[in-house]
């Protein structure tokens, strides 16, 4: 039987008590602008008061490396964020949890459009954004903020050129596939698909670059899903992501170490 709408938000926020989330975190962000969006307000209260184990909206969790532990991997065996634990259901990865949220808890139907064609352009930009938008905006975050906290260097212009010529090329291709003359990803309203586009390119943004020059399509559909989510909600979910270097002097894990190294060499050559 189909629960009214406040008991709906109620379980859906005692579901996302059990929740990783992690504001540095791209992935989380979706999750967090997701959570806002449904009115869950006492989020604020739960972001604070459980765990940071679970709960860690202001700090590094993947560079401490609590997401290592044995009691983490309980919830996610691959020990990445985020991670839901919705009783004694376990899940990750990103879009899944978006999508699980979105069918249990039965949220505006624009998130993921009943209507089958437009249902099926979010699940196209879901499935293309992982080796496209995702990949490439990461890889220009890590060489160009992640480089001076771990390396002590800022990045190499060689190495940054071609990583920045891959993402101009996923945001032409989001402009002109995926956009094209629609005002969102899926039609007339904002869903997922845009949701997670945003927190991507964000990335770059971060990274100090500017992907809507000479974009004005591009451009104008950034400043369509701001006003959609509402522009204090959106700086608050992107607030750690464009302030990274204010992280720059906390502890960070020996193995979470070695691991960016690795990751930063392979990019260089």
């Amino acid at each position: 039987m189909d629960l009214p709408q406040d008991q709906r938000d109620t379980q859906l926020q005692k579901t996302c008590f059990s929740s990783t989330f992690l504001l540095m975190g791209v992935p989380c962000c979706t999750e967090l602008l997701l959570l806002n969006w449904e009115a869950i307000r006492e989020q604020r209260h739960y972001l604070s008061a459980f765990s940071p184990l679970w709960l860690a909206p202001l700090e590094f969790l993947q560079l401490t490396g609590d997401h290592l532990s044995e009691e983490f991997g309980n919830v996610n065996s691959v020990h990445k964020v985020p991670a839901l634990k919705d009783g004694d259901f376990t899940m990750a990865e990103s879009t899944a949890i978006l999508l699980y949220l979105a069918r249990k808890f039965k949220t505006a139907d624009h998130w993921y459009p009943s209507d089958l064609q437009k249902r099926a352009r979010v699940d196209e930009y879901l499935a293309w954004q992982h080796t496209n938008t995702r990949l490439h905006g990461s890889n220009v975050f890590l060489v160009t903020i992640v480089t001076p906290i771990i390396l002590g260097h800022e990045c190499d212009p060689v190495t940054l050129s071609p990583l920045l010529t891959e993402l101009q090329t996923s945001m032409t291709y989001i402009e002109e596939k995926f956009l094209q003359d629609k005002p969102f990803i899926a039609g007339e309203e904002i869903s997922f698909a845009d949701l997670v586009a945003i927190v991507e390119i964000m990335q770059a943004v971060a990274s100090g670059v500017d992907v809507f020059e000479e974009k004005p399509n591009l451009g104008a559909w950034k400043q369509r899903v701001v006003e959609a989510l509402g522009e204090d909600l959106f700086k608050e979910a992107h607030n750690d992501l464009l302030n990274p270097k204010d992280k720059a002097q906390m502890s960070i894990a020996p193995e979470i170490m070695e691991s960016l190294k690795v990751r930063l060499h392979r990019l260089s050559h």
